[in-house]
Order: C-alpha cells, then structure tokens, then sequence
C-alpha cells in the first residue's frame, strides 16, 4: 500500500537534524511538524516572520494571530521569536536555514522544480518558493506521486520552473529517490512504501530512475 499522507510526513522527519533550522512549505509538508523526534531541538523558520513553531494547536486553543505562510493556526515554542517578513527573507537568502521541505507539482529528473504555478490558473503569486530553493542548504519535496493520473516525477518539467537542479530528495506515497546537483544528474530510487512494488514505481514514473534499492540491501556499513 502507499503510505498515507501522515506517513510519508513522518518519513520526511526523518530528514532533520539536532540543530537544524528547517522551512516547511505549505500543504503537506506542515504536517512535518507533528512528527519531530523528542530528542532532538528543531527550529521552524516561517517567511511570513516567526522563528520557533511549534504542532498545530488542539481545537478550541487556537489563536488566531499565530498563523504561518500558509495561513493554518499554529503554536509558538516558548523560545518562539517573531520579526518581519524582510528579516525572514535575509535568513533564507543568506543562507542561514538548514533544509527546506516543500510540495510539488513536478520535479525532474535532474532536480529541476516546478511548484508555484499552472499556467491558466490563478495564483496570488510565487510566494517564497524561489528564494527557498535557492538560498537554502538542502530541498526535499514531499508530493503525491501522481496528479490525476499524471506523473509528477517527469523527465523534464512542462510547467513554469521554481528552480534548475535545486532538488536534492523527492519524497512520495510511493518512495524515496534522491537527485545530485552536481555531477551525476540521475534519480535513484533508494526506498519504497510498505508493500509497493519496483513495477508500479516504473509504471507511475516518467522520470528515468536507476534503481538503488539492491545497493543498499547489499552494502555494507563502515
């Protein structure tokens, strides 16, 4: 079976680090707050100006004036700070947050992104997607691996690029494949879902993978 939406947000956790500063993009990858480790000191960066999210509040202790970029309710850590949307935007550009974690609407196969618009769509705008992908230390994308039937892993991205080569994990209901910036352009698929198969991976996927799963079943640890 394919792992469900708080399943593969707790598979994304597993991607942050003790003392990483970490932005979720909106959608699915606020989920990820829900599924930090206990043992390890997460700071959430939020571009709409906060420092310190907290899990999303329990009905009936909302406050409405603590909301992130995607305007969901939140909670604030006690060490939680709050500056301007400016100020947020320096710590991205400058590279001062750790990874990112964001959705999709295509990623290609040498990493190039696509997730801030449809063409003959509205949209309110790019949002800070751009400056994420560009300004951060690592991108993970987590995504449906299909759109209505259509592949989201695609050998070159049709729609209107949020970056070129920008991602470095594409996490998906079905798998987990990695992508190098540099060098070696190729995808590899390095896990599956419960259950899924390497056969309907290939038959969902337009993007051409190498499969590494035997790789790491066969390796040994140093």
């Amino acid at each position: 079976m394919a792992w469900t939406r708080e399943q593969m947000a707790a598979r994304a956790a597993r991607e942050l680090r003790d003392g990483f500063y970490v932005n979720l993009g909106i959608g699915l990858p606020t989920l990820v707050s829900n599924f930090i480790p206990e043992d390890i000191d997460v700071r959430l960066q939020s571009e709409n100006g906060m420092l310190g999210m907290g899990p999303f509040p329990f009905d009936g202790d909302e406050d409405a004036d603590l909301i992130n970029a995607g305007k969901q309710t939140i909670t604030a850590l006690p060490q939680a700070s709050f500056f301007s949307s400016a100020d947020s935007f320096g710590m991205v550009r400058g590279g001062h947050i750790d990874l990112s974690i964001l959705g999709a609407m295509q990623v290609a196969e040498n990493g190039d992104l696509a997730n801030w618009m449809i063409p003959g769509k509205m949209v309110k705008g790019m949002g800070g997607a751009m400056d994420l992908v560009a300004g951060v230390k690592r991108v993970v994308v987590l995504m449906e691996h299909e759109a209505k039937g259509e592949a989201k892993l695609v050998k070159k991205c049709s729609l209107p690029l949020t970056g070129q080569r920008v991602v470095d994990l594409v996490i998906t209901d079905l798998g987990v494949f990695t992508l190098a910036r540099k060098g070696d352009a190729s995808m590899r698929l390095v896990e599956l879902a419960d259950d899924v198969t390497l056969e309907e991976v290939a038959a969902k996927t337009e993007a051409r993978f190498v499969n590494a799963l035997q790789d790491l079943a066969t390796s040994t640890p140093r």
